[in-house]
């Protein structure tokens, strides 16, 4: 079922990803986690299929971006 969810471009909990969003200085690779602000669980309470992301800097060298949108981000290809 990985591999389907994969050919379709969904990024699952702990995927590894390249970041290429609207601020350069956090592009590059991190690991995405579903973003669990407010704003985006009420959005998943009501059936909202907005995916947004909280990303985590694999190495801990520094705080990666949160919230950030499913375009602004590629599936490395580390996971396939």
């Amino acid at each position: 079922m990985s591999d389907l969810l994969a050919a379709a471009g969904f990024i699952a909990p702990g995927d590894l990803v390249i970041y290429h969003g609207s601020i350069p200085e956090f592009h590059g690779l991190y690991v995405a986690l579903p973003c669990v602000c407010p704003l985006c669980l009420r959005m998943d309470e009501l059936g909202f299929a907005v995916a947004r992301y909280d990303l985590i800097d694999p190495f801990g060298e520094q705080a990666g971006p949160f919230h950030v949108r499913r375009q602004s981000i590629t599936r490395s290809a580390a996971c396939a």
